[in-house]
């Protein structure tokens, strides 16, 4: 199992920053019309590994099909960064848009395919 290690990234203008561990263990590759549409891959990880440190008051949210998840999005820019929700649990979860963490590079991760259009 990858270690955790601590991340920074951001949307593409620079107003929304944040800070994220994670091992990136587990990144999706899922087929829902919002992730294919805007090329989105999340890593899910508990809040407490998440930190936004710049541009809360540059965030715009956005709401789809059941209102589950609440995709947030540099209103600058228009980069979704990551978005909050919950597990089927009902545990408090945040995905971060791994495409926006500095340096990554996507096509070393491994993906994990997610039948999101089914659902």
């Amino acid at each position: 199992m990858p270690d955790s290690k601590t991340y920074t990234g951001g949307c593409h203008c620079g107003l929304v920053r944040f800070e994220c561990t994670t091992d990136l263990a587990m990144v999706t590759a899922c087929n829902c019309s919002i992730c294919t549409k805007r090329g989105l891959h999340f890593a899910f990880l508990a809040p407490a590994s998440f930190q936004l440190r710049a541009g809360e008051d540059n965030l715009r949210e956005y709401l789809f099909n059941k209102h589950a998840i609440r995709h947030q999005s540099c209103d600058d820019c228009g980069v979704e960064v990551f978005a909050r929700g919950q597990k089927p649990d009902g545990t408090a979860v945040v995905a971060v848009n791994v495409s926006c963490i500095d340096g990554i590079e996507l096509a070393k991760l491994k993906m994990a395919p997610v039948d999101g259009k089914s659902r």
